[in-house]
């Protein structure tokens, strides 16, 4: 019997770092995404590139070359293009190198926007996706037909390097990493802990609400940024995540199936 609570006592560690709900890698359905909030508004016309929802806002003249744009941790420079009268190209660059592409075309009867979007993280890593959005305010007169407002409808699709995350709890803290080179290990006290890989994310803090649900604060300089609760099911194999963009003020759901 000694012998036995001995074990136990030994191996309690890594009996409650098996038992996580959180343990492993999770794979998020593009599919599966809602999103709410603000919509997305911009604008090009008489050649000037407008962002009003963009953080910080953008204003550049479209003419497919680089402009300086400062406030934003992830960019210093904007090119605008228009490829057409209903598509418009938006690239973003860092110390001279392109970190971030956008390409929106409308649909034909001017309700659908196609978004197509690349980024590279700050380590080097590549994502890429489709989004679509339902228009849901005008583009103004002699406008690209691509401006107006739009309200993010669907991920159509996007690479795995971002849909993939895997996560490694204990009893006391929760570690995140994914294959963009995003990570951090945070204790379950609410208290900030770095946040690497992200220039727009400077620390992150975690609450433990019960064992199959965790929610994350993520913040820059020390302001909330994002709000994000995730849940597992009671069967292990499934986890939703639900969220708050405060920059942005737009909300998101996800689903994501244990892989």
């Amino acid at each position: 019997m000694k012998k036995l609570l001995l074990a136990l006592v030994i191996l309690a560690p890594a009996l409650l770092f098996a038992q996580s709900a959180f343990n492993g890698t999770w794979r998020f359905s593009p599919q599966s995404g809602q999103f709410g909030g603000k919509p997305d508004t911009f604008s090009l016309q008489n050649g000037v590139y407008r962002c009003d929802s963009c953080v910080p806002k953008i204003e550049a003249k479209a003419d497919g070359k680089d402009h300086k744009r400062t406030g934003s941790p992830y960019s210093d420079a904007v090119n605008v293009r228009a490829v057409d009268d209903h598509t418009i190209e938006v690239i973003t660059k860092k110390g001279g190198k392109i970190v971030a592409t956008s390409k929106m075309t409308t649909s034909q009867d001017g309700n659908t926007l196609t978004t197509e979007w690349t980024f590279i993280s700050e380590s080097g890593q590549k994502g890429s996706g489709t989004s679509i959005s339902k228009r849901v305010g005008p583009a103004a007169e002699g406008a690209n037909k691509a401006s107006g407002s739009w309200q993010a409808e669907k991920l159509d699709s996007a690479s795995e390097s971002v849909l993939t995350v895997t996560f490694k709890a204990t009893e006391g803290e929760l570690s995140m990493s994914d294959l963009t080179g995003d990570s951090y290990t945070a204790k379950f006290d609410g208290k900030d802990y770095p946040y690497k890989g992200d220039p727009g994310t400077t620390s992150v803090s975690l609450k433990k609400i019960d064992a199959n649900t965790i929610e994350e604060t993520d913040k820059r300089d020390g302001k909330v940024i994002s709000v994000t609760r995730m849940t597992v099911s009671a069967d292990g194999h499934t986890m939703k995540m639900e969220g708050e963009d405060k920059l942005h003020g737009t909300t998101y759901k996800f689903e994501a199936a244990k892989q």
